[in-house]
């Protein structure tokens, strides 16, 4: 047989025992180890992979574009609907509503998650589409307080709500779909794009908010252009859906499916099972993952909702720049992120996850008080390091987290586990950041609070990424193993064929 490592169950007999008893501990370590047949393993489709990664990330676009419209319109959106008064209060009541829809986002992942496992992907992301695109469009509707009083803020709350519902099942659908549809060698890059959606969202958000600030004054914003961006919203939900109703389902759920119609081999039998994602199951059987989950996605969130939704919000609010020059610097931050994100999706592949992921953590804990020192000088240049350098931090984060999370779960329970657990933490930490460190200045008094909450993040994060196992380049746990060509499925079947005996 091929050398191998001895197992539990050899280490427990002693040399002696396996010598006596070669052929019944040959059972036991083929039984440990099968050998895979070709049919056993996935040749991707790479047509059909940037189809999926296209219709995946345009809908993590749209969520993206959809809060970054409620951060960078957070000021005009207190003065709309909140009654007038203190500045401050206006703004914590806004941050308040922009927060409030996270409250809900675990909820939405319990039931869009384990659906997702039970009926599969597409569906419940197709789903979760419409929903989103429904409660952004509802919220260009409602009157102002000025109009109907009362009323004004329960329907921003209420349309938060939907739209906080909805992406409980979007980031977990979206980044397992890429990564069960992705090679394994491969799965970094392409789980890249999704983050890359992330900041096109953020990006459209900021620049069509600067847009209408500069053509229409913050009369006119406060007036009816506030209304557009959440309008157009509409249309872009349309494309996004025709997107995912194209799909297939993806292979390591079709796998899944087809093994109750036929006799899986030997191999197969190990990596896979049936779909059953309920709560319960995740909750007794993953929960040391979910909470390693939750910290990491946590000190993630911290960080990314920080940079790409509170700065903006600082930058005018604390250092007097005008609403336009502060997103302005953020766009450009952000255009040079997606420049360079998916050569970090490459680096991921090739190092491994927990190399990027450290070192984005490191960069927090490092440089988050130097660039908020350079932003607090002021002028564009300083103000333009500070943002870059809290920037590539981040980016090693974002090029890496959509290919590192789906990674901690079985196939069986990914949608749902990973749902459960990143929408619980970005509920308590990351919708939550703005109103913190709002909150967290106002107490205080100084304007390094930012700053310190970062650190304090990655400082959990660091510890975080130390107790994560490397995943990079490996099948998926609860999956065959999934390559780019015929040829490299034929040499991973004959490295793992036992060796003739001598």
């Amino acid at each position: 047989m091929a050398a191998t490592e001895p197992g539990p169950v050899e280490a427990a007999a002693g040399p002696e025992a396996v010598k006596r008893h070669r052929r019944l501990f040959r059972a036991v370590a083929r039984r440990r180890n099968p050998p895979l047949r070709r049919t056993d393993i996935t040749v991707t489709d790479e047509r059909a992979v940037k189809r999926a990664v296209k219709a995946a990330s345009l809908g993590n676009a749209m969520e993206w574009f959809d809060f970054g419209i409620y951060s960078y319109l957070a000021v005009t959106i207190g003065h709309v609907f909140f009654p007038s008064g203190n500045g401050t209060v206006q703004l914590l009541s806004s941050f308040a509503t922009f927060a409030v829809s996270f409250l809900v986002r675990p909820l939405g992942g319990m039931v869009f998650g384990p659906m997702g496992d039970k009926v599969g992907r597409k569906k419940v992301l197709a789903l979760t589409m419409i929903l989103m695109a429904i409660g952004t469009f509802a919220i260009g509707l409602i009157p102002p307080y000025a109009t109907i009083g009362f009323w004004s803020p329960v329907l921003l709350i209420l349309f938060r709500l939907v739209q906080g519902f909805s992406t409980g099942g979007e980031y977990g659908g979206a980044s397992t779909f890429i990564a069960e549809y992705a090679p394994d060698k491969r799965r970094g890059f392409f789980g890249s794009f999704l983050e890359f959606g992330t900041l096109a969202g953020y990006v459209g958000a900021a620049g069509l908010v600067t847009v209408l600030t500069t053509v229409l004054g913050s009369g006119g914003m406060e007036s009816w252009g506030w209304r557009v961006p959440f309008l157009v919203a509409g249309p872009i939900g349309l494309v996004g859906l025709y997107l995912r109703l194209k799909l297939d389902e993806t292979p390591a759920f079709q796998k899944l499916e087809d093994n109750s119609a036929r006799k899986a081999t030997d191999a197969a039998s190990t990596v896979e099972t049936t779909a059953k994602g309920d709560l319960a199951k995740i909750f007794r059987n993953h929960w040391p993952t979910l909470i390693l989950c939750v910290c990491l996605v946590g000190a993630y969130n911290i960080t990314d909702y920080m940079l790409l939704s509170y700065m903006p919000t600082y930058l005018s609010d604390e250092m007097g720049y005008s609403e336009t020059h502060g997103l302005l610097v953020l766009i450009v931050t952000m255009l040079l992120l997606m420049l360079v994100i998916s050569q970090v999706g490459k680096l991921s592949d090739r190092y491994g996850r927990k190399p990027l992921l450290m070192a984005g953590m490191l960069g927090f804990l490092v440089l988050s008080i130097p660039a908020f020192l350079l932003v607090k000088q002021g002028s564009l240049v300083a103000v333009s390091a500070g943002m870059l350098m809290l920037g590539l931090s981040l980016v090693c984060m974002l090029g890496t987290m959509s290919a590192a999370l789906p990674a901690l779960f079985p196939t069986q329970v990914r949608y749902g586990s990973l749902s459960v657990g990143y929408n619980l933490s970005a509920s308590l930490f990351g919708g939550t950041t703005p109103l913190v460190i709002t909150a967290l200045i106002s107490a205080t008094g100084t304007d390094m609070m930012p700053a310190y909450y970062a650190m304090a993040a990655a400082l959990v994060g660091i510890i975080t990424v130390a107790c994560m196992k490397e995943t990079a380049q490996q099948p998926l746990a609860g999956s065959p193993p999934s390559v780019e060509t015929p040829e490299e499925a034929a040499e991973l079947v004959e490295s793992r064929t036992p060796m003739p005996r001598p």
